[in-house]
C-alpha cells in the first residue's frame, strides 16, 4: 500500500467528514481532560471522543475552547448510557452532552451499549434517528453492538449507523463485524485500538520486531496496521509526545508481511468484552 492511499478523513453515510484518528479521553477526569484535549488540538487532531459515562465531558468542553481551535473544524463524539434508551429521551440525552460540553452540536453521538438485557436499543436508535434531523447531532451511530444488534436496529428503522464504535486491535480483529460494516456502509471505529484492555499488544515481540524494523514506535506500528485495515481509531494518552506519535502514521507503510504477521496475533473475540453481558 502506497503511503498517499490512505486519506485523512473519512466520509460518513449522512454526509459527515469524520478524522481517522481522533484522541480518547476515557477514562480522564475533568482536570486532566481538559489538558489532554487542548493538548491534543494543538498536536494537529480533529477528533475527540468523549462520554456521559466518563463523567469529563465538562473538562473536554474546556479543553475544546481553550485550544482556540474553530469548531466548524472540530469534531466530537459522545454517547449516552441506557437510561437514556427510549424513542423521546434520546434528545434529552444529547442536550446534556452539549450543555455540559458548552456546544451547540454534536458531530457524532453514541448509543455506548446495547444492553440487550435491558432491550430498549431499538427504540434508542429510533430516538437517534429522529434526533438527526433536528440538525443537533450531524451523524448517529452505535458502540459495542455485534451484528445481530445492528441487523435489529436496521430492520426497525431502515437506517444504519454512521459508525459503530468497537474494542478492536491485532488481538481481536473482529472479521465478522468489519464484514458486517462494510457491507452496509457502516464505518468501524476501533476503541483500546492499540491493546488498553485485555491483551498488552504493544508489548508483544512481534509488534516490537516490526517497531525496529519501521523505526516507528510500537503504537504508530499498531495505528498504522488500523489504517492499512481500513479502520478509524480512538487512541488515548495523556502524555503530550505520545499524542504527537499517535497522529504521526501517515507518512510510512507497513509490508504486506508486516500486515499479515500483525493479522495473526488475533485471538478472536475472547480478547474483547462481551456487549451482551457488558454494559451502563
Amino acid at each position: 500500500m502506497t503511503n498517499d492511499a490512505i486519506s485523512t478523513t473519512v466520509t460518513l453515510l449522512h454526509g459527515a467528514e469524520m478524522p481517522r484518528i481522533g484522541a480518547g479521553t476515557w477514562p480522564l477526569k475533568d482536570d486532566e481532560a481538559e489538558r489532554v484535549v487542548a493538548d491534543a488540538l494543538t498536536a494537529g487532531y480533529r477528533l475527540i471522543d468523549t462520554a456521559q459515562a466518563y463523567g469529563n465531558e465538562r473538562g473536554v468542553g474546556r479543553g475544546l475552547r481553550a485550544a482556540g481551535v474553530d469548531r466548524g473544524d472540530i469534531f466530537v463524539t459522545s454517547k449516552f448510557n441506557k437510561e437514556w434508551h427510549g424513542r423521546d429521551l434520546v434528545a434529552e440525552a444529547a442536550k446534556n452532552s452539549l450543555d455540559t460540553l458548552g456546544l451547540e452540536y454534536l458531530d457524532l453521538l453514541l448509543i455506548h451499549w446495547p444492553n440487550p438485557g435491558h432491550d430498549r436499543y431499538v427504540e434508542a436508535w429510533e430516538g437517534l434517528v429522529q434526533l438527526l434531523e433536528s440538525g443537533l447531532v450531524r451523524a448517529i451511530g452505535t458502540s459495542n453492538f455485534k451484528p445481530a444488534h445492528l441487523e435489529r436496529i436496521i430492520a426497525a428503522t431502515g437506517v444504519a449507523p454512521d459508525v459503530n464504535q468497537i474494542q478492536l486491535s491485532p488481538a481481536s480483529t473482529r472479521a465478522a463485524s468489519r464484514a458486517f460494516h462494510a457491507g452496509y456502509g457502516i464505518v468501524t471505529q476501533s476503541w483500546s485500538p492499540i491493546g488498553g484492555q485485555g491483551v498488552r499488544v504493544l508489548d508483544l515481540p512481534e509488534v516490537g520486531a516490526i517497531a525496529e524494523e519501521t523505526g516507528r514506535t510500537p503504537a504508530q506500528v499498531v495505528l498504522r496496521w488500523h489504517l492499512q485495515t481500513g479502520l478509524t481509531a480512538v487512541p488515548k494518552s495523556a502524555d503530550p509526545q505520545r499524542l504527537r506519535q499517535n497522529l504521526d502514521v501517515y507518512d510510512f507503510a507497513l509490508t504486506d508481511a508486516q500486515m499479515a504477521a500483525l493479522n495473526d496475533l488475533d485471538q478472536g473475540e475472547s480478547a474483547v468484552v462481551d456487549s451482551d453481558v457488558a454494559g451502563h
